[in-house]
């Protein structure tokens, strides 16, 4: 059914909330010419208004209500608990320009989970400071960037990016001032070495860093991985790791030990926070040793800590202070993050422990390979090796025996009430479907999610139509997708 929209429902003269009578002298109106006659406002009863919305938000999608399979986004279980935490009077009514002896505790939760996320990477030192996973990834780059002009090596104006990379990669490298130079994939979905020896070869000192996921997009953890960083290494370039898939790898190995210099973490992946609907995020990045003093401000540091760098100490009598990094890059926005994420973040880490961490990529993986198992027939695999915590298959098989696309596959999905997973990404893959059902999701779930893809290349099989014409419960039918992202109707 569809809902009809708030002014549809309007009626001359309906009131939502009973004011009571002014007890302050009457004020006269403003001139009759700055009011405004041609804005139309829905006149609405409270209980109106109360099952309108109620109605339009059962009509979205939610990780509390339904699964979402949407690979490289790790849309997962975020515990209450961690809400809880976050909602809590002295962190959510904290004010970013309070002194920072009113802010201990924040301060002290900003500098713990600091200190964690650098132990779970492997790094030297983190800064919580960007703001969602493409501005940490902007962050990490200009780190290298300053790094390198005060090495009086300005001149490497090139980033490598696998072409299989997230589009953010040569996108935050192009808008740092970087040339990008595409790294080809083998057959087997790890990195070919050849390409790779040849383009560093190729621009030789012009080359500032490799920027690489791992695992990669393709759901595969390069098995070359340190020999890629000893060859990136040696031609005097940094090792950036989009930290994205993270999800895959925690309490399993450390990014800083397989040779990654730099490498963002976005929480609302890996660590807790609501994601979807544009935010909020966030993208910490953390670096080994030599970038410490580069590092986007402000940081967190502690006014006893020994041994810390001059340029991480904090002065005064607090025993938590931001301060900016000697060579800080400088600020990635008005103030110091999303605290919220932040919180969080701290939260789930500190609830689970580092066998909860280790637990977390040991059932990503198990559910992804899973699924790779039982859906392996029905659809083409074009890495038939195992996966980590996601999986892409092809949609390539349907399309030529039916002409059924993998957007007929995904839109038909709607129907069976599972959200639709990642589809045409990696853009290396044909006809591409990333499912990626996190360690959230149960046996039973995961069973249903593989029952209806099964039943779905059955229909592609004996009624192609039916998928076509698909989705056939949802309260949209299919939209002009193109026309409705470049064109998009935003009045009524």
């Amino acid at each position: 059914m569809t809902e009809p929209t708030a002014i549809e429902r309007s009626r001359p003269g309906r009131i939502g909330v009973g004011l009571p009578a002014s007890d302050v002298p009457a004020q006269p109106a403003p001139p009759r010419d700055l009011l405004r006659r041609d804005l139309r406002l829905p006149e609405l009863a409270q209980l109106d208004v109360v099952r309108h919305f109620t109605r339009l938000s059962q009509m979205n999608w939610a990780i509390d209500t339904h699964m979402y399979p949407l690979g490289s986004c790790t849309m997962k279980l975020n515990p209450k608990v961690d809400d809880f935490v976050a909602a809590l009077p002295g962190f959510a009514e904290a004010h970013p320009m309070q002194p920072a002896e009113d802010a201990q505790g924040a301060l002290a939760l900003m500098h713990g989970l600091q200190e964690m996320l650098a132990e779970i990477t492997g790094m030297a030192g983190t800064a919580l400071a960007p703001m969602a996973g493409a501005q940490g990834e902007f962050a990490g780059v200009r780190v290298i960037q300053a790094w390198l002009a005060d090495r009086g090596e300005a001149a490497r104006r090139t980033v490598l990016v696998p072409d299989s990379a997230h589009g953010t990669n040569p996108a935050t490298a192009a808008m740092a001032g970087f040339e990008v130079v595409a790294v080809k994939a083998r057959p087997d979905g790890d990195m070919d070495l050849d390409d790779l020896r040849a383009a560093l070869e190729r621009h030789g000192h012009a080359v500032a860093a490799l920027m690489i996921t791992l695992p990669s997009t393709l759901g595969l953890f390069d098995r070359n991985i340190a020999r890629i960083a000893e060859m990136v290494h040696a031609h005097g370039a940094q090792m950036y790791g989009d930290g994205a898939n993270l999800n895959a790898m925690l309490g399993q190995v450390k990014p800083g030990d397989l040779g990654f210099d730099v490498m963002h973490i976005n929480l609302h992946k890996t660590f807790s926070t609501p994601h979807g609907g544009g935010g909020p995020g966030a993208g910490p990045i953390a670096v080994k040793e030599h970038l410490l003093p580069y590092l986007p401000a402000p940081v967190v540091a502690r006014r006893d800590a020994g041994g810390v760098p001059a340029h991480l100490r904090a002065a005064g009598d607090a025993a938590f202070a931001l301060v900016d990094p000697e060579r800080t890059v400088g600020r990635m926005g008005a103030f110091h993050g999303n605290f919220g994420v932040l919180a969080r973040a701290y939260a789930y880490i500190r609830s689970l422990g580092a066998e909860g961490l280790r637990a977390i990529s040991e059932g990503a993986v198990l559910n992804a390979n899973y699924i790779q198992a039982r859906l392996r027939d029905a659809y083409d695999l074009p890495y038939d090796r195992r996966c980590m915590h996601e999986v892409v298959f092809s949609g390539r098989r349907q399309k030529q025996a039916s002409g059924v696309r993998t957007l007929d596959i995904a839109k038909r999905l709607i129907d069976y009430g599972f959200h639709p997973p990642t589809v045409y990404f990696p853009l290396v893959v044909d006809e591409a479907l990333m499912v990626e059902p996190t360690e959230s999701e149960s046996k039973e779930t995961i069973d249903a999610f593989c029952d209806a893809m099964l039943a779905i290349a059955e229909e592609v099989r004996t009624d192609p139509q039916l998928l076509r014409d698909a989705p056939h419960t949802a309260p949209l039918r299919r939209l002009d997708e193109a026309t409705a992202a470049r064109k998009p109707r935003l009045r009524w």
